[in-house]
Formats: structure tokens, sequence, C-alpha cells
């Protein structure tokens, strides 16, 4: 028989975690602009006040007194002002995660009548933490920094096309400093052809070896995803159907269009499932490019790239190769930037000119680097 006082202790522990949850949801919900978005999340606050009611009652009903709600903070700390959106509602997943585990964790110290209350709030619990996960937009297996680096690259449709401009962009900022720092150790002699050479074969096919990998393993994410999320339909269809019914609300479809449009990609079963894996995880087999492609445009465009700090060095010797080949490869790394404004949002002339800073930083510091080893 579990002690008196340690019962109401752990019931003072659900209330304060129910309060805390609800708490932090009115406080998103309060600078939510988007009507639905904050429709979801002033029904999550009310549900989690109805669960710490429940507990509160509990704790009259055996003789305690229920906290102070005054004292209740919304949760995540400074997460909540100053992560984004999709960081706050992973976290709060966890959370909801975290206080389920928590809950059961108490089940030996409760009566009957609170174990019966702790049944149905975590039946609530786990509908709020799918509510939560799709809130927090697509769950890509890839890193948040693959994330961003393709936000700040790509735009819809660029395809193999930014694919090329960056491989130019990478052979050719890797060789112009091998050139430059050659040329500053050596003033310009034969050997700079034989390293810029070399230089250009090494990135061209790292390059081209690395994006038929990445580009394969995509691919390979997605199938396992695919089988993943085929054996959760499985197991719970209706859970799936409830969680791609609630996408489609966000979307700005009623409930009543989202079940009607539901019902209609579930009379397909192939359908539904990749519908689920796009919707949910962000993954879409058409977005993937192809391995090879992909291979042969990094690395036709990272050898375009790299042969051009080259080219004055097939023709002539000494310090005007040296300048020639720093011309020109100023000149290409603003094209390069022109270029990157085709698949970027950002103006072509400050993409250029910022491509073009680059060059002669890297040029400026790799000949230095040259020099100085040059002096004996």
């Amino acid at each position: 028989m579990a002690d008196p006082r340690e019962r109401l202790r752990a019931l003072e522990k659900s209330w304060y975690r129910e309060m805390e949850a609800a708490a932090t949801y009115r406080a998103l919900a309060e600078r939510e602009k988007n009507p639905r978005r904050r429709d979801i999340l002033e029904k999550l606050t009310t549900a989690e006040l109805g669960h710490a009611a429940k507990w509160e009652a509990r704790i009259r009903e055996l003789g305690g007194t229920p906290p102070d709600p005054s004292a209740v903070k919304p949760g995540l700390g400074l997460a909540l002002q100053m992560a984004s959106p999709e960081v706050i509602f992973r976290k709060l997943e966890a959370n909801e995660a975290r206080d389920l585990a928590a809950d059961q964790a108490l089940t030996s110290v409760l009566d009957e009548k609170s174990l019966a209350v702790l049944h149905e709030i975590a039946a609530d619990d786990k509908d709020h933490a799918k509510i939560l996960r799709v809130l927090g937009g697509p769950q890509s297996p890839r890193s948040a920094l693959d994330l961003i680096l393709k936000k700040e690259r790509h735009v819809s449709g660029a395809g193999w096309v930014s694919d090329a401009i960056y491989g130019m962009n990478d052979g050719l900022g890797a060789v112009f400093g091998i050139v430059s720092g050659m040329a500053g150790y050596t003033g310009g002699s034969g050997i700079v052809l034989i390293t810029g050479l070399a230089g250009t074969l090494a990135s061209a096919l790292s390059m081209g070896s690395s994006a038929y990998l990445a580009a394969k393993s995509q691919r390979e994410v997605y199938q396992g995803e695919i089988a993943r999320e085929k054996a959760e339909i499985e197991e719970n269809p209706e859970e799936e159907r409830e969680e791609l019914e609630l996408f489609y609300q966000l979307k700005g479809f009623t409930e009543e269009e989202a079940r009607t449009l539901v019902a209609r990609i579930r009379e397909k079963p192939d359908h539904f499932l990749k519908t689920l894996v796009q919707e949910e995880l962000g993954l879409s087999e058409t977005t993937f490019p192809n391995p090879w492609r992909a291979c042969l445009s990094a690395t036709a465009s990272t050898a375009v790239g790299g042969i051009i700090p080259v080219l004055p060095f097939f023709f002539t010797r000494g310090i005007s190769a040296v300048i020639w080949a720093a011309a020109l490869s100023i000149l290409a790394h603003f094209g390069v930037g022109v270029a990157k404004s085709l698949v970027t949002t950002r103006p072509w002339w400050i993409s250029g000119l910022e491509m073009t800073l680059v060059a002669v930083i890297a040029g400026a510091l790799t000949y230095g680097l040259g020099l100085a080893f040059a002096i004996h």
C-alpha cells in the first residue's frame, strides 16, 4: 500500500505537468498568426486544463490541497521565445512523450481511481504528440544543416542546373587556391600547370563521387521511409488517416473537406502511402536526382571550373601567366556568382561581387602563403 503523502505528491507532479503544458500552448496560441494553427493550440490548451482539473479533483478527494495555479509558468524556457516554431513543436512533442513516461512510472503509487484518470489522459497525450508532430512540419531524416543549405542554395525546379553551378564554383575556388599558392611558391613555373591539372582532376572526381553517393542515399532513405510508413499503416491505419487529415486541415481545408479528400486518397493504397511519406517527412520520389546524372553534372562542372585558372599556363609562364590566371579566375568567380542568382533569391550583382571578393581574398592569401614558403 503506497504512502498517502507519496500518492499526493505524485498527483501534484502530474497536475503541474498538465498546467505547464497548458500555459505553453496558451503562450504559443497568443502569438500564432495562422488561425487554424491557433485554433489547434487553443484546443490543446483546453485539453491540458481539463487534464489538470481531473488531477485537481483527485487531490481534493484524497484530502490534499491543489497547488497554486499562478505559480505555473510556460515550459521550454528561452527556447519558447527564441527558437523557430518547428523546433518548439519538436520539443513539445518530446515533452508529451516524456510526460507520458513520467506518469506511467507513477502507476505503483496510484490508487485504482487515479489509474483510471491516468489511462484516460495517456490516450489524449498520444493524440497530442501526433498533432505536434504535424504542426512541426515535415520530419525529413536529413540533417538540419542539409535542410538549411537546400533552402539557401536551391529554389523549386533548379535541379541539376543548380548542382552544376555549385560544382563549377567548388572547382574554380579550390583550383584557383592551388594555382595561386604554387604560383607564389614557384614564380609561375611549369609546375603550376601540373599541380593545377592534378587539382582539377581530383576535385572533379571527388565532387562527382560525392554527388552520386548523395543522390543514391536520398533514394535509399526514401525507400526505407516508405517501408516504415507502410508498416505503420498496417499496424494502425486509423491513426495514419487522422494524421493525414490533420495535415490537410493545416493547409486550409475544413475538417469535412480533409476527411473527404483522405477518403478518396485511401481508395488507392500506394497513393495513400506515398502521400503520407510526402506530407509527414517532406520526401517525394519525383524530387530526387538521378544518381548518374548528378555524378556527371558535378564532375563536368567541377572540371570546367577547375580548368579556368590553369588555362594561361598552357601558353605562357612566369608573372604574365600568374596575372592572366588571376584575371580569368576573378572574372569567372563573378560569372559564377551571377549564375548562382538564377537558383537563389539574391540580386545578381550582390552574388557576383561576393564571389569576386572571395576570389580576391583566397588568391591573395594562397599567393602570400606560396611566397612565404619560397623565401629561404
